[in-house]
């Protein structure tokens, strides 16, 4: 028998998992990756009687590995805020799926949790660009202004840091960055103790962040805007945050952040206007390698064969 903490490697799934490690601390085994690797459960090795958590990554695209799971005598939490498809009636998985375009998994945590570590779900909500809802979360703690920009800021380099095609385009992999957040109950006390670590994601976004805000959109109207960037890890570092900054700028926008892979496939991140978030994850799903939530999706590996359908379908969907 072994626990397993299964989580997305951004900062929703390790500030989730961090208030849940906080409440109920555990030797665990952790399975993560870059913030789109989500097919993870497969990769958990999961055993007859394991205690198995999983955090931040849709049930659809992990269904059959849970079904495997419980069938082989595992019991499973399975927490999220992606699209989940049909949800297994199995005694052993117990579920807290809530697919609301202003609900993130630390939101989701944080309920379950009573608010115990409410500063770790504001973190993991701004680090989701969920800054309205964040800010609901921080606003009982009379947070100082600058305090409340220190936990966002935190939750978006962490997010931020999840971003690559492979662990080695990260500043920090995520079961690493995951062990040192974790260790505090409060990611206030986090920045302090550990200034270094919080000073090298620093860095790292705001040199990509300048690279990315440098890059002219290849289309452009009123309802929509397409980025392409590079084969370079600092393109495909700051992709999702990018794509979050500028929708955030021009909230009745979507936008499409096109990074070229090493392997001449395309990695997309779709960000459906703040005015009206629907349909991201539909059109991403009709793409192979593609999943995410109304707000905010993406695509993990578009053939280039399907890059003008993509962007055809884009346009039309947010131009209606």
């Amino acid at each position: 028998m072994a626990k397993i903490d299964v989580f997305n490697g951004d900062a929703d799934g390790i500030c989730a998992l961090t208030q849940f490690r906080n409440a109920k601390p555990a030797k665990s085994r952790l399975v993560t990756g870059v913030k789109r690797d989500i097919a993870l459960v497969g990769q958990a090795g999961i055993e007859a009687g394991d205690e198995v958590t999983v955090l931040d990554i849709s049930l659809d695209k992990n269904r059959a590995a849970v079904v495997e799971a419980l069938e082989v005598g595992a019991g499973i939490f399975y927490v999220d805020h992606h699209f989940a498809g049909d949800i297994p009636a199995e005694p052993g998985l117990k579920t807290l799926i809530d697919t609301s375009p202003d609900v993130c998994t630390s939101i989701l945590m944080n309920a379950h949790l009573g608010g115990a570590f409410v500063r770790w779900a504001v973190v993991g909500a701004f680090g989701d660009n969920l800054n309205a809802s964040a800010e609901a979360l921080a606003d009982p703690l009379s947070l100082s202004g600058g305090n409340i920009e220190t936990l966002k800021s935190l939750g978006i380099y962490i997010n931020y840091n999840g971003y690559g095609a492979t662990e080695d385009d990260l500043h920090f992999r995520p079961a690493e960055l995951y062990g040192l957040v974790s260790a505090y109950a409060d990611p206030l006390d986090f920045v302090e103790d550990g200034a270094q670590h919080f000073e090298k994601l620093e860095t790292g976004y705001r040199d990509d962040m300048a690279r990315a805000r440098g890059t002219k959109p290849s289309r452009v109207s009123d309802r929509t805007a397409v980025f392409m960037f590079p084969d370079e890890p600092w393109a495909r570092r700051a992709s999702g945050v990018f794509s979050n900054e500028l929708v955030n700028g021009a909230p009745g926008r979507a936008h499409a952040v096109i990074t070229i892979r090493p392997d001449g496939t395309y990695l997309i991140s779709v960000r459906a206007p703040l005015s009206n978030k629907v349909g991201a994850s539909d059109l991403c799903r009709r793409f192979p390698t593609g999943g995410g939530r109304e707000a905010a999706a993406g695509i993990n590996n578009l053939p280039g064969d399907q890059l003008d359908d993509f962007m055809d379908q884009f346009t039309a969907l947010y131009s209606a």
